[in-house]
């Protein structure tokens, strides 16, 4: 959806866990590059879109408690409090417009389904009450195509940069590369390899692991969508 511009995801936390997360992602650059903060209570970040509202401009929300599901509803004005904070994280969706720029196949966009994301045994540097494994996000390529994946998506640094991982999944504790634990398996080819970059649903691993009393995520896969143009997150 809205091809050209940065897209996010989302943690919106308590003011007074808010400063730990924001340590978390300071740490742990790859997975959690924050494109966006609100001011506590406020549901607007003009810096991503003048009339954004963080409350109703992302398809489905996830509403957690105690590091439990409670809701996945379609907007968070019922819920929304003066004390949340709003953290916006980089999006792989955008580097993938520059991948298929230079002629670099996405599979889960061709067969129209969401990108495989995987947790994985690479933990995470903790702060606070914030830890865990990284989630990864995956896509097929051959050699050549990973090897110039790499050049392309480390020029954008604040929506995951290059690769965490190549080849072997096993490595990093994927048991079933056709199982992933968000979004939908895709075909490998056996000229091909996966190609593992961090990913923004790290945050949703990390609060079934802390377990704060409330805070809200993007559903996997349904991303805020911004006034920003993916070429402006680019570094030349």
């Amino acid at each position: 959806m809205a091809p050209g511009f940065v897209q996010g995801n989302l943690a919106i936390l308590p003011k007074a866990i808010a400063g730990d997360f924001l340590r978390f992602a300071q740490l742990n650059p790859k997975p959690c590059p924050i494109i966006g903060t609100s001011a506590p209570g406020d549901w607007r970040i003009p810096e991503l879109g003048e009339d954004l509202d963080i409350r109703t401009d992302i398809p489905r929300y996830r509403v957690w408690k105690n590091g439990e599901i409670v809701a996945e509803p379609e907007n968070i004005k019922d819920v929304w409090r003066d004390d949340l904070v709003a953290f916006v994280i980089g999006c792989s969706f955008s580097f993938e417009e520059a991948l298929m720029a230079d002629g670099i196949e996405m599979r889960h966009i061709k067969l129209n389904k969401t990108v495989p994301m995987f947790r994985t045994s690479i933990e995470t540097k903790p702060a606070g009450p914030f830890h865990g494994p990284m989630v990864t996000s995956m896509r097929p390529m051959t050699p050549a195509n990973a090897i110039r994946a790499v050049q392309i998506t480390t020029r954008f640094p604040s929506v995951h940069g290059a690769p965490v991982h190549i080849g072997k999944p096993e490595m990093i504790g994927i048991k079933d590369i056709m199982k992933p634990e968000w979004g939908d398996g895709v075909p490998i080819g056996d000229d091909e390899i996966p190609v593992f970059w961090a990913c923004g649903v790290t945050p949703q691993s990390v609060i079934m692991t802390a377990k704060p009393d409330f805070c809200i995520t993007h559903y996997p896969g349904t991303m805020l969508v911004t006034d920003r143009k993916n070429t402006e997150f680019a570094i030349m």
